[in-house]
């Protein structure tokens, strides 16, 4: 608990969009920063009564910090994303589970080496604030993962195409990984690729980051993030994904419907599979991992 409550006070001082100074003026803008971002509350939520056709009540409620924090002087760039989420949902039949939990970090150095094209060092973060369990037929539940395990930590030099902040990519062919399991109960089990009883893993290979954000209409957006990762040191062919697609419609300046579909595939994170509701022993694999988030709700951005 203590480990959660630290993730999510970072996740709020890194929201800080401004800076006070000793005697709590606020301080200049410094016009080489631009600073941007949203704050979203989602909610989604159905009730039935005597209804024939049949229903279960549900209620879902998401929290979603998105902000930018961008560099640009001469020809020396920092681009910085920073996304904390957290969300519950609730059915009468089965209580509260959670339907995200991120806490992501990514941070991109350019040097600017022709027009649009940049050399690069980047840094990617991410992990969760709270536990994560798999639920069988009978609501038993079983820890599958918690804050920083996994965490996952990638950096290395490389060279990007930038057109603006609403599309780049970066190719970095000498990547750095590692993968954290800081859980006894989880590390022992060897979760997520660490050998059984370590702490970590390091993986070195090479990584490509993708965004694209576009207006399709008026009022209408949309983003898309993609991660690959690449390990030389073990099945190279086996490519890591991680993609991203969110759907923003803004009703007016407070009000928008926002979805979300996230999609992971990483052959180091085994799942077991159900039949009848209940776990097959010794039928882990990987497969494709799959999140998907849809509600109205109140934003605020600046």
């Amino acid at each position: 608990m203590k480990k959660q409550l630290s993730l999510l006070m970072v996740a709020i001082a890194l929201s800080v969009g401004t800076q006070l100074d000793a005697q709590g003026q606020e301080a200049v803008t410094d016009t080489t920063w631009r600073v941007s971002g949203e704050n979203t509350l989602l909610l989604n939520q159905s009730s039935f009564s005597n209804w024939a056709a049949g229903g279960i009540n549900s209620f879902a409620a998401n929290l979603i910090f998105n902000y930018d924090f961008n560099y640009k002087k001469d020809k020396w760039s920092w681009d910085n994303k920073v996304i904390a989420a957290y969300g519950l949902t609730k059915q009468k039949s089965i209580g509260w589970r959670k339907n995200d939990d991120r806490l992501v970090l990514n941070s991109l150095l350019g040097y600017q080496a022709a027009e649009r094209w940049l050399y690069t060092f980047y840094m990617n973060f991410n992990t969760q604030f709270a536990d994560g369990f798999q639920y069988d037929g009978d609501n038993n539940s079983t820890l599958i993962s918690t804050a920083f395990a996994p965490a996952y930590l990638s950096f290395g030099p490389g060279f990007a195409y930038k057109e603006s902040d609403n599309f780049r990519f970066n190719l970095s062919p000498a990547a750095a990984r590692l993968i954290f399991v800081t859980n006894d109960e989880l590390s022992s089990q060897g979760a997520f690729g660490v050998d059984p009883g370590s702490k970590s893993r390091f993986e070195f290979g090479a990584s490509f980051d993708a965004y694209y954000k576009a207006n399709l209409m008026e009022n209408v957006s949309v983003e898309n993030i993609l991660k690959l990762y690449s390990n030389y040191l073990e099945d190279p062919q086996n490519v890591d994904v991680d993609y991203t697609f969110n759907l923003f419609m803004k009703v007016n300046d407070y009000i928008t419907v926002n979805g979300g579909v996230q999609l992971i595939y990483d052959d180091n994170t085994l799942i077991p599979r159900q039949e009848d509701g209940v776990f097959i022993p010794g039928s882990e694999r990987p497969t494709l991992q799959v999140r998907q988030v849809l509600g109205a709700g109140i934003t605020y951005k600046f």
